[in-house]
């Protein structure tokens, strides 16, 4: 499987504004393939500056192999409403209670994951309350605070944010040029207009607000290794964001199971899909459900 460059939801999939306690919530979902038998449910949190989009293409492998999938831009993310200015409604509470939310409205008990940034917040909501869960999958995603080479492009973008227009903040993230990690728009999915029209989507306070909390995060692995569900740390074989020792070790303190994709950097679900959602529904299968 290529990459694709379209926001176009793959084959089979739908997007639709999911209702929820807590708002509207833009998604995109598919459903297991025909013939499959049903093995679960599973919510897809994104990465800062991402969006639903960047696991276009773990729908339909995922389907293949009996799963639901539903990708969520989070609050103020692309297609999902959110203040412009107002950062409090972006911290890390309101976030995890979006997240309970957002499952509640989709269908409990299910499977949850996120990336980078979403990874934090699912960690947020699992610690809040774990009971609608059945496993939390953090991909490339670690224990604390990005890299220092991250929070200074984390730092750049933040201040670029506090002068300058949405529009003119993406021509500067350009000029930076790679790599992007976190500190530029999320990779693989999409052509560079449909990047740009989805950084015009963000809003200004919950970029603000994220990147302020990647570079301030602390380690909260101690208290995840206190509630009993299954745990997995998937990562490329390299990542800048955060390292992988890094993400070995907090594999090794949470009990997770754990994954390296060969040939795969920070965004795993668009650089080697097809092996990364291999990994996803052998762990999922073997995860108890009742």
């Amino acid at each position: 499987m290529s990459r694709q460059a379209t926001f176009t939801p793959p084959p089979g999939a739908r997007a639709y504004p999911l209702r929820t306690a807590r708002g509207e919530f833009a998604v995109v979902e598919s459903s297991p393939k025909a013939g499959a038998r049903v093995r679960g449910v599973v919510l897809m949190l994104p990465g800062f500056t991402g969006s639903k989009e960047d696991f276009s293409l773990l729908h339909e492998p995922l389907g293949d192999r009996g799963y639901r999938v539903v990708a969520v831009d989070g609050r103020g993310q692309h297609e999902s409403n959110g203040p412009e200015a107002d950062e409090s409604a972006y911290s890390r509470p309101e976030l995890a209670r979006d997240v309970l939310a957002q499952a509640e409205a989709v269908g409990v008990p299910l499977h949850l994951l996120g990336h980078s940034f979403g990874g934090q917040v699912a960690r947020a909501a699992v610690l809040l309350d774990h009971a609608p869960f059945l496993s939390l999958t953090l991909v490339s995603s670690g224990p604390a605070e990005i890299s220092v080479s991250q929070q200074q492009r984390v730092k750049l973008l933040r201040d670029a944010l506090a002068v300058m227009s949405m529009e003119e903040v993406w021509g500067a993230i350009q000029a930076m040029g790679p790599p992007e990690e976190v500190g530029g728009p999320a990779r693989g999915i999409g052509d560079q207009e449909q990047l740009r029209r989805r950084w015009l989507g963000n809003k200004p306070a919950q970029l603000r607000a994220a990147g302020r909390q990647l570079c301030t995060e602390p380690d909260r692995v101690g208290e995840l290794a206190g509630v009993s569900m299954p745990f997995h740390v998937l990562s490329g074989a390299h990542d800048d964001t955060w390292p992988v020792a890094l993400l070995d070790d907090m594999a090794m303190r949470l009990h997770a199971h754990r994954t390296v994709i060969t040939g795969a950097e920070h965004s795993p679900n668009a650089d080697r899909p097809l092996p990364m959602a291999a990994a996803l529904a052998d762990f999922w299968d073997g995860v108890r459900t009742v």
